[in-house]
């Protein structure tokens, strides 16, 4: 596989989870919560 279709394949994998995302959270606010809720558990583990 070249580096090329290693770097589309990498940019369809990272689109689809964000579109996933979106979809699991039905607004772009409530994505950014749940980023935000994820950045303070790990927080709170360290």
């Amino acid at each position: 596989m070249t580096v090329n279709a290693v770097t589309r394949r990498v940019a369809l994998f990272v689109m689809a989870g964000w579109l996933l995302a979106l979809a699991g959270c039905n607004t772009v606010a409530g994505v950014g919560e749940d980023i935000s809720d994820s950045a303070r558990a790990v927080q709170r583990k360290l």
